[in-house]
């Protein structure tokens, strides 16, 4: 009766961890958005849209530790933004936002998680129209190199080299 016990027990914290990872990962949507997933691209990758007091397309980006990349953001508009969220973190603060970081953000990611890319127009600027258009590139990006080591000073020998061997 013990092993069944232990067993059942097992099964809930499992069932419970796999429920707490999913919702870690699912985004939670504001009235009027819609969700899009997207794949890392081999290219760079154009999202365009509009955006309306929330009523936009949202995007999850799947990324993986060791990946590159660059993300930028087109506007005319000066009330529309991009803010990036990490869907694995449980705070909901964006951890890049254009409204204060600029309009791109290049990186090389840490670790494997999803990203929320959520475009949004402005609720507390004064305003005209109806909304925004916007462009989101994500362009994957060459490995950074690696910073070399400076050449050791080389002593002058008494003997030259020889001259390679062909």
């Amino acid at each position: 009766m013990k092993d069944h016990s232990v067993r059942t027990l097992i099964t809930a914290a499992a069932l419970l961890l796999l429920t707490a990872s999913a919702m870690a990962q699912a985004p939670q949507l504001n009235p009027g958005e819609k969700l899009e997933k997207l794949q890392f691209p081999a290219v760079t990758m154009q999202l365009k849209g509009w955006t309306k007091f929330g009523n936009s397309h949202v995007y999850t980006l799947p990324v993986h530790a060791g990946q590159h990349m660059k993300i930028s953001f087109a506007t005319k508009s000066k009330f529309a933004f991009l803010a990036i969220f990490d869907l694995s973190k449980p705070d909901d603060e964006a951890f890049f936002g254009t409204d204060e970081d600029g309009t791109s953000f290049e990186t090389t990611v840490k670790e494997n998680t999803t990203w929320l890319l959520r475009p949004y127009y402005s609720k507390v600027s004064p305003r005209r129209g109806l909304g925004a258009p916007f462009s989101i590139l994500i362009e994957p990006l060459a490995a950074p190199q690696q910073p070399q080591k400076p050449a050791e000073l080389e002593r002058p020998s008494l003997f030259p080299k020889a001259p390679a061997k062909q």
